[in-house]
């Protein structure tokens, strides 16, 4: 397992997809994830810091486990079939529970949880980028850094 960090969501063009795009933390891979609107909003309110007025899904998840003492210990982004991403949610009891990335990613940024991927998932799916591209991860990190929870609704064009 590798651990990795969330660099961000966009919409991937002309798809009108959402992505996260996860970075290995001692390596040079990327891993683009297909995710849903709704799980791109919730990664950006996270990671922007946002507080709704009532708990969303993945909030009310955080308070739940923070009630029941259920700490959170890793999410590992564990294989890809065809293209399908699987995760698991690993808590201090060594409970596993089976879950999607883009929940598990949404959960782990709530809670300050680790994030790993396998090996196996980062050599299939993953895309290395050489300092030399480094150039075009800064303009993603530019795009990443003026782009709101709005521009995952539906219908909306965040590149302009």
């Amino acid at each position: 397992m590798r651990e990795v960090d969330v660099m961000g969501v966009r919409v991937e063009m002309p798809s009108n997809q959402p992505i996260v795009l996860l970075r290995e933390v001692t390596g040079e891979r990327y891993l683009p994830i297909w995710i849903g609107a709704v799980e791109a909003t919730a990664i950006a309110f996270a990671q922007q810091g946002v507080v709704p007025p009532r708990p969303l899904t993945h909030d009310l998840f955080k308070d739940v486990l923070d009630a029941t003492g259920n700490e959170l210990t890793e999410v590992q982004i564990t294989d890809v079939k065809d293209g399908v991403f699987f995760a698991n949610l690993v808590f201090v009891s060594g409970v596993e529970v089976s879950a999607r990335p883009s929940d598990s990613i949404a959960l782990a940024l709530r809670t300050g949880t680790r994030i790993m991927c396998a090996e196996g998932v980062l050599d299939e799916a993953g895309l290395a980028v050489p300092a030399e591209q480094e150039d075009e991860v800064e303009k993603f990190r530019e795009f990443l850094d003026h782009v709101t929870p709005e521009d995952f609704e539906a219908g909306t064009d965040p590149a302009g």
